[in-house]
């Protein structure tokens, strides 16, 4: 988001949660899938900091990476994921960049790295590659029941479909809500449909608003409000469906000026009410630009990994954190 980009360098001195130890670099995909590109990277641990992480009973940190990308890598500006399934997850940027990779966990179970990160672009509807933002602000995505993947863009609000993620194919446009969303403020959460719903998706607005949708029209849930939220406000930035039962997981972010950065994780009621505050992540702990979180169901605990945006800017950091939820 552009107005985060007016954090300063003392960003860095605020955050005093990164390690020093690297973790080794992602190691590559030797049998990468035609039309993905290995992506080096260099991966730092972290922790939750210094005292700033508010949990609620019942959840756990379960390790965390920061990746630390070279300068123009499309590594940078990461703002959705969603887990595949085989122990690997796929992340899009608001710069147009699609990015796949395998998560690297320890024998309890802890996240420690990431490996085999690939990109490829994003393409128009001619099958021509993304060039410029205005066509590729990514800011969420979705893996349907039937296998599809789902992009939401803002400035040129849409929701594409590049069919299946084993090989994406020029996209064509389905349901999106009708409301008036800012340039710059747009459909930020992007999530597969309860099973009982079908094949369809919810949608959050980054100012408010919720729909559910399917593939021939979008039925609000919850109306955006009367009145944009402002800036110091909580913003929905992104959004993945609780695969422990009915209803989804939101993360939320909240910028007040010049240095106050706040993540939070609530859960989403179908009727669109959220819930009790599970995470916050805010100073002097770790925290930053999180837009992104992905659930999966791990034994007897749910397990969320949320991703940062950096967007692009070095006093900010590409963040991926792990929680388990009894």
């Amino acid at each position: 988001m552009s107005r985060l980009r007016r954090l300063a360098a003392a960003w860095v001195a605020l955050s005093l949660t990164a390690c020093a130890a690297t973790l080794g670099p992602p190691q590559p995909d030797l049998a990468a899938a035609a039309g993905w590109t290995f992506a080096p990277a260099e991966l730092k641990p972290v922790g939750l900091g210094l005292p700033g992480a508010v949990l609620a009973p019942g959840v756990r940190f379960a390790g965390g990476v920061e990746i630390v990308a070279g300068l123009g890598s499309p590594l940078h500006g990461l703002s959705d994921l969603k887990l595949t399934g085989d122990g690997g997850f796929v992340a899009v940027s608001d710069g147009g960049d699609l990015v796949r990779g395998a998560l690297r966990l320890d024998p309890q179970g802890r996240l420690v790295g990431v490996d085999r990160l690939t990109t490829r672009r994003l393409t128009l509807e001619n099958g021509r590659p993304i060039t410029d933002k205005f066509d590729g602000d990514a800011e969420g995505l979705a893996l349907t029941r039937s296998g599809d993947l789902l992009i939401s863009f803002e400035r040129r609000h849409r929701i594409w479909n590049y069919g299946p993620l084993s090989a994406p194919r020029a996209p064509t446009p389905v349901a999106m809500p009708d409301a008036a969303f800012a340039d710059n403020e747009g459909m930020e959460g992007l999530a597969a449909a309860l099973p009982r719903q079908g094949g369809g998706w919810r949608v959050l607005g980054e100012g408010g608003g919720v729909w559910d949708c399917t593939p021939a029209r979008c039925q609000v849930v919850v109306p955006p409000p009367a009145q944009a939220p402002r800036d110091a406000d909580y913003r929905s930035t992104g959004l993945d469906r609780d695969p422990s039962g009915e209803g989804w997981f939101m993360v939320e972010r909240r910028y007040s000026p010049p240095f106050d950065m706040r993540g939070r994780v609530r859960r989403l009621a179908p009727d669109g009410t959220p819930g009790p505050v599970l995470i916050e992540l805010k100073l002097p702990g770790t925290t930053d630009n999180f837009e992104g979180v992905a659930a999966e169901r791990r034994g007897q605990t749910t397990r969320l990994y949320l991703l940062s945006d950096d967007n692009a800017n070095p006093a900010q950091r590409t963040l991926l954190l792990a929680f388990d939820l009894d």
